[in-house]
């Protein structure tokens, strides 16, 4: 038996490591490609609507990037035994899988726009560090998409106060290290 703190902190993890990996991955095409908001300006403040990092690029990348991973999740946790199968399942089959692995990756890079989006009608530049706009639009988005659409997987994992702690402590956390490690590789403009 696996101790409950733990599990709320496996499942945690286990949830939202497509929606991680689909935005650690997103800067790899390296901003190549059109932008997602096309160079359009929004008209009510003269900004650029998400800006120059925002690319399709980056945005099919990381989810098409993302999805097999989180696949292998639902085949992994499929052909487990009874009692390592200590994580949620995605659905009864790999295929069943498949929208709520693509929801977890195309919604973490939807929701990263969706916080560029904010940030520039804040006044923020594109590339600016804006604490929690930059960390938590990726996963929120897909989170509170899947409580409506998935809530037998995301009731269970994320509705306590435990499992919300969990998702800044990784996000917050996970987030940091990757852009640093982005930002040293040369993959970021900025370590944030």
């Amino acid at each position: 038996m696996v101790d409950p703190h733990l599990k709320v902190a496996i499942d945690v993890l286990w949830v939202l490591l497509p929606a991680m990996i689909a935005n650690a991955t997103a800067t790899l095409p390296k901003g190549r490609g059109p932008p997602m908001d096309f160079g359009r300006v929004w008209k009510r403040d003269g900004r650029r609507v998400l800006g120059t990092s925002k690319t399709w690029s980056g945005f099919w990348f990381g989810t098409l990037f993302a999805v097999p991973f989180g696949l292998l999740e639902a085949y992994l946790i499929l052909i487990a035994p009874p009692n390592l199968a200590i994580v949620p399942s995605y659905g009864p089959t790999v295929l069943a899988a498949v929208p709520l692995v693509v929801l977890l990756s195309a919604g973490a890079m939807t929701g990263d726009a969706l916080g560029s989006f904010v940030k520039r009608r804040l006044g923020r530049e594109s590339g600016a560090r804006t604490l929690l706009l930059d960390q938590l639009p990726f996963v929120l988005l897909p989170i509170a998409i899947g409580l409506l659409v998935y809530p037998s997987v995301f009731v269970a994992t994320f509705f306590s106060l435990e499992a919300l702690a969990w998702v800044l402590i990784y996000t917050l956390g996970l987030h940091a290290a990757f852009n640093y490690v982005g930002y040293w590789a040369g993959l970021k403009k900025v370590p944030w």
